[in-house]
């Protein structure tokens, strides 16, 4: 259970399972569907044939040593191919969503607006484009009677995509703003686990997906009694990159050295305490893969959810869920729950080429008084920085897999043991149903962007801080008490100054000047702090 021994950094430490903390099967899980099951009313063909995919060595043609075990990967047969935009995408947490305003996001390269609709209480998904002369309705508002305004021209629209008003329209005119051509192309929405997901496709026959495809339905984070904070970060580096990351607990002793602990190995080999892992990953197929390490259960479920839990060493996933949004039956039949569960959820949205958006909640039903007491951005100080630690990393790694080509990775990548059982998986998947990428609509030319300068590329204020609530605040917050205190020094200064000799005893003098050095001490203290925390943080593996 190596992903959970290695995550106190991003969960709060004094809660964190450790090698004495037992784990059980928790009351109810999500799991990705089985092969061949589709939640969509036309489920997938499953051809029953089974195949074993071993991993191609890198080794040239002279070397003759015995070649080292390969991790397995079981194959669902099908050659059917993947629709990128036949899927449910996670937006945006509620809790970092404001409701006065309009919100520029970005899907599968799309430019997408969501906004608070007060008419209908609901979140909506629009195409970012105004239809009169394309401006972004992302940089409009919302007027006094609730409806999306674009700032240039002042056309008003309402939850449907209808346009309400043309301001330039006269009023004994033909009703101008009842035409198709001045509504806005609206997505299918919903709101599920306090996030809003989006259907990225307008066509009106999508128009009631929901009733037919929900959201991946996850339980736990439905359940009160866990506490779920969530965080969303902008990355850097491409959808495929970032999911096979999140999926190898391999390089959290290396990448994250002195950020997350991990399990000491019987026989230490160095200083970051590495060890073989046990990896398995069973029934791949369009709909994703299960996969097991030691006690844990991990699922892929395709496109965007890698979920990770403490669980038992049974290989039933009769828990799977249909993909209807309900619970599934088998958790009316299962024992009470044990003290303390954890589950690791990660979702990866690609964005465009070389950038992606990673969601990320740890829900537990343990210290959830925590959370009530610590502050959000508290907890996203040291999940930035883990993110951070491995971020120019993954981005020098992707340049490298777009030389060589995605459909080529196992040409080019050596993986001869378990531990990288999981990034096969994916990359196995990524392959066979989506040919190695993500389909764009030939809105991109397929190259990555230039590699920005390294306090650029990981730069935290525009990819976290911008579109996190808590953090915002926290950043406005302490960049005023900065001022405060530069302002408290500047004013001490200035009376110690104005005051002649006898009208202010030494004492007083002395306490005042004392005063200003402190003050003017701990804002250059905050500014760093606030530097380090809301801006840049570079990791030096060299020196750690």
């Amino acid at each position: 259970m190596d992903v959970f021994r290695a995550s106190p950094a991003i969960v709060p430490a004094p809660y964190i399972p450790t090698s004495k903390t037992q784990f059980h099967k928790p009351t109810f899980q999500s799991f990705p569907p089985k092969p061949g099951f589709n939640s969509s009313s036309n489920p997938p063909h499953r051809n029953p044939s089974k195949s074993r995919l071993f991993t191609a060595l890198s080794s040239s043609p002279e070397t003759k040593s015995v070649e080292p075990p390969q991790p397995e990967v079981e194959v669902d047969g099908g050659e059917e191919g993947f629709d990128w935009y036949s899927q449910w995408y996670p937006v945006m947490p509620v809790c970092d969503l404001d409701k006065r305003k309009p919100h520029a996001k970005r899907i599968l390269g799309l430019d997408l607006v969501v906004w608070w609709d007060r008419n209908e209480n609901d979140w909506k998904v629009f195409d970012d484009t105004c239809p009169h002369r394309l401006a972004p309705l992302s940089e409009g508002r919302i007027d006094q009677w609730g409806r999306l305004q674009c700032v240039y021209h002042g056309w008003c629209f309402g939850g449907n995509g209808d346009c309400k008003i043309i301001p330039q329209a006269p009023p004994d005119g033909p009703p101008v703003h009842t035409f198709k051509k001045a509504c806005v192309a609206v997505y299918p929405s919903t709101v599920q686990h306090d996030i809003v997901w989006v259907w990225p496709n307008a066509d009106p026959q999508y128009k009631d997906i929901l009733t037919k495809k929900k959201p991946p339905f996850i339980p736990v984070l439905d359940d009160p009694s866990y506490t779920k904070l969530m965080g969303n970060r902008d990355i850097p580096y491409g959808y495929d990159v970032l999911v096979e990351n999140l999926m190898d607990p391999a390089h959290v002793p290396y990448a994250h050295y002195g950020l997350m602990r991990t399990r000491t190995p019987t026989v230490k080999v160095d200083r970051e305490g590495g060890r073989p892992l046990e990896m398995r990953v069973k029934k791949l197929d369009i709909n994703g893969y299960a996969a097991k390490q030691d006690g844990s259960n991990m699922f892929f479920i395709a496109p965007c959810i890698f979920h990770a839990f403490a669980g038992t060493d049974t290989d039933d996933d009769s828990e799977v869920d249909k993909g209807n949004g309900s619970a599934t039956p088998s958790e009316s039949q299962k024992a009470p729950p044990p003290n303390r569960r954890l589950s690791l959820i990660f979702m990866c949205v690609p964005v465009s080429p070389g950038n992606s958006r990673l969601i990320w909640t740890f829900p537990r039903n343990f210290g959830v008084w925590i959370d009530r007491i610590v502050p959000r951005w508290m907890f996203h100080i040291g999940q930035n920085l883990i993110l951070d630690s491995d971020l120019y990393l993954l981005h020098v790694e992707e340049r490298k897999i777009m030389e060589i080509g995605s459909t080529n990775w196992q040409k080019a990548c050596f993986v001869p043991t378990k531990s990288d059982a999981l990034v096969v998986g994916f990359r196995r998947w990524f392959n066979k149903y989506a040919g190695g990428e993500i389909d764009w609509k030939g809105k991109f030319s397929g190259a990555l962007p230039p590699s920005p300068p390294r306090e650029q590329l990981m730069d935290r204020y525009w990819t976290h801080v911008v579109n996190c609530k808590s953090c915002k605040t926290a950043y406005k917050g302490l960049k005023a008490l900065e001022v405060l205190l530069q302002i408290v020094s500047v004013v001490s200064i200035g009376i110690v100054a104005a005051m002649k000799q006898n009208m202010m005893s030494m004492v007083a003098r002395t306490g005042i000047v004392s005063t200003a050095i402190v003050c003017f001490a701990a804002s250059r203290w905050l500014a760093h702090f606030i530097y380090k925390t809301f801006h840049y943080h570079d990791y030096n593996h060299a020196v750690v």
